[in-house]
């Protein structure tokens, strides 16, 4: 972002994780409450930018795996005659989908209880921020009549 920027920047989608990077905006005075909500908004983005690259990486590994082990048992080979990658029909991939999906089911579970926690802290220092600003806000307003 140029310097004079004074919000934050939103980067094309990541390759792995398929989520787009923030690049956030840090105020020149920031307090401590914003450097926290700041921080935590960074760490939850962190967080899940690692989460989805594993699980997309996990999914692509372990679906390529599937249409390789079933092309085989039906004794195709990955390329057809004419050099084009074999595709499984949407029943056959259905299944792998349900399967994935049931063996990653804790995990998913697990990401969701953490994600929430941490909007929450987010959404709790949001309102102690916005607060502290609206009574800044009217100070000065007080202040200044």
């Amino acid at each position: 972002p140029p310097p004079n920027s004074r919000s934050d920047w939103i980067g094309p989608p990541d390759k792995h994780s398929n989520l787009r990077p923030v690049i956030f905006y840090v105020p020149p005075e920031e307090s401590p409450l914003e450097r926290r909500l700041r921080e935590a908004r960074q760490e939850a983005q962190a967080c899940n930018q690692r989460f989805w690259a594993q699980q997309n990486r996990a999914f692509r590994q372990e679906k390529e795996e599937f249409i390789y082990s079933r092309l085989k048992a039906k004794g195709l080979e990955i390329r057809d005659d004419t050099g084009k990658k074999a595709t499984l029909n949407a029943e056959e991939m259905a299944d792998f989908y349900k399967d994935f999906l049931s063996k990653n089911f804790r995990k998913h579970m697990q990401y969701n209880r953490d994600w929430y926690k941490r909007n929450f802290t987010i959404t709790f220092l949001m309102g102690q921020v916005a607060l502290v600003r609206a009574l800044r806000w009217l100070r000065w307003k007080k202040k200044n009549v």
